[in-house]
């Protein structure tokens, strides 16, 4: 006996692959809100963790600019102090200035130089006194050039001759002049000293 389906599979088939259809575009959709979910919270929570991290950095940064600030306010106070601490050195060691210049000066005038009058300005001192000729001038100026620890750079200003008279029958020629030569500080005098040994020992 011959069987014949008269109900409608056809459209039963379709009918169930359409509710397939729907409850597979429904479950994919539902997984792709709770995967679109989980991403954002994700997301989320590494830009709140980086904001913290940046807000902890900037906070630093602040810190750090503020300690620098101290250690610039610092640095020009050393500084300041070292400059002070220079300046009465200078004073300390250049209040002796004058014996060593009269020292020096008594040591380099060769004989029948005599000097009239000193006058230092800074480092510059200017004499000007009597000779009893040319020569000696010339001396005096070889003895400052090569021969002294305080004073260098002789520069003869002015030379003439002149009369002296020894007594009332007695007149002699001598020559009058003017030199200006630098005398050191005593910062450069140590200076020099202490690099005096690094020299031989070299």
């Amino acid at each position: 006996m011959i069987l014949i389906n008269l109900l409608p599979h056809r459209e039963a088939a379709r009918k169930r692959r359409r509710e397939v259809f729907h409850l597979t575009l429904g479950m994919a959709a539902l997984a792709g809100v709770l995967i679109c979910s989980v991403a954002y919270s994700w997301y989320t929570t590494h830009i709140e963790s980086q904001r913290g991290r940046n807000t902890f950095l900037q906070s630093e940064v602040k810190r750090l600019d503020e300690q620098i600030k101290d250690i610039a306010t610092l640095q020009a106070e050393i500084n300041s102090l070292k400059a002070r601490q220079t300046a009465v050195e200078d004073l300390q060691g250049n209040r002796n200035l004058p014996v060593y210049l009269l020292n020096e000066l008594v040591r380099q005038l060769p004989d029948g130089v005599y000097l009239n009058s000193l006058k230092q300005e800074n480092q510059t001192v200017v004499l000007t006194g009597i000779a009893q000729s040319n020569e000696r001038v010339s001396e005096l100026l070889r003895n400052v050039s090569n021969n002294s620890e305080w004073l260098f750079k002789p520069e003869l200003v002015e030379i003439t001759a002149g009369m002296v008279a020894l007594s009332p029958r007695d007149q002699r020629r001598v020559s009058n002049f003017s030199m200006k030569m630098e005398i050191k500080k005593a910062s450069d005098q140590k200076a020099t000293v202490s690099s005096a040994p690094a020299a031989a020992k070299i």
